[in-house]
């Protein structure tokens, strides 16, 4: 290829990428709206106001038991690393990200925060990359083992003009289960083996750490499972709901819509509608939101205002 023709292409490619990105958030939102329109809102709010306070508790209780525990992923991070922050530190950092990597994306949220929160408490980016990459390792190694188990022994019902079966389903179910079995086999052989990517480098963890990570994050997707399972009050089983949570996050991760706004409803609505009234499932949902999303977003706020005070005070002493 010329170098005019390299060059051409380098002109017209970036605004050819925006204009598709922005072609496919503009489908979305029209078929976000579309959808709206066709649902009676008032249902919906007879639904969210018939919900019992003591399922609204429960609910809430797990949601804070999952938060709590995500915020001891970067923990791990920590020993792996050796710095010397606190945990108390850490945990505020991991808390806070979570709290708008949920509503506001991972750029934001999972990246940009911990990269502002933990340089403003003194780590290199070399060691801040390290600690994200880990947690977000630990994370979808989690989800690798509960959807696994979740597609192989709980196979849902898919509407029919899906690409794919129940039967499908199970061979997905293997392979995510391979594939944290290949994890766990590299960390019990490998251990202390040094990776680089990118300039960046990752060392393989011990045995141990490996399998602590699952069972933290295979928790922490239980909890959150948990959660929308008690907002149904039982219509439906738990394996159920947690299989189509799983589907609802990687269709929220593929589509980078922010919070998955409307795409974790789309997919509940999709595949659970036909066993909950529409109204009672999108009730569940909306409140899901609020005890998932938007509760711990104002205490993130407020914890991320005290973290930067209280870094602006440790740059002062320094000084």
């Amino acid at each position: 290829m010329s170098t005019l023709a390299i060059a051409r292409r380098q002109s017209w490619w970036p605004w050819a990428r925006r204009a598709v990105v922005w072609g496919f958030f503009g489908l979305i939102a029209w078929l976000l709206v579309n959808q709206a329109r066709n649902i009676d809102w008032n249902e919906v709010l007879v639904a969210i106001r018939a919900l019992p306070a003591s399922t609204l508790l429960a609910a809430g209780a797990l949601a804070a038991a999952s938060f709590l525990l995500y915020s001891t992923y970067d923990l791990l991070g920590r020993r792996l690393t050796g710095h010397t922050l606190g945990a108390g530190s850490v945990m505020g950092v991991t808390f806070i990200s979570y709290a708008f990597n949920l509503n506001f994306g991972s750029l934001v949220g999972g990246v940009a925060f911990r990269y502002r929160l933990y340089s403003r408490l003194g780590l290199d980016n070399d060691t801040i990359t390290r600690v994200l990459g880990f947690s977000m390792l630990t994370n979808w190694l989690g989800y690798l083992v509960v959807a696994g188990v979740a597609f192989c022994f709980w196979p849902m019902t898919l509407p029919p003009d899906w690409k794919i079966d129940s039967g499908g389903l199970r061979v997905l179910g293997v392979a995510l289960l391979a594939l944290s079995a290949a994890y766990v086999a590299l960390c019990a052989f490998s251990a202390g083996r040094v990776w680089r990517v990118r300039g960046h480098e990752f060392t393989t963890p011990a045995l141990p750490m490996a399998l602590l990570q699952l069972a933290m994050s295979c928790l922490n997707w239980s909890l959150m499972g948990g959660v929308i399972w008690l907002l149904l009050q039982g219509q439906v089983g738990y394996p159920h709901v947690l299989a189509v949570l799983l589907v609802a996050a990687v269709a929220g991760v593929v589509t980078h819509v922010p919070a998955g706004l409307g795409v974790l409803e789309a997919v509940f609505v999709a595949l659970l509608s036909h066993e909950v009234a529409e109204a009672k499932l999108l009730g569940a949902l909306l409140a899901y939101r609020g005890l998932y999303y938007l509760l711990p977003l104002m205490v993130a706020l407020v914890a991320y205002l005290v973290t930067e005070l209280r870094a602006k005070r440790l740059r002062s002493a320094a000084t």
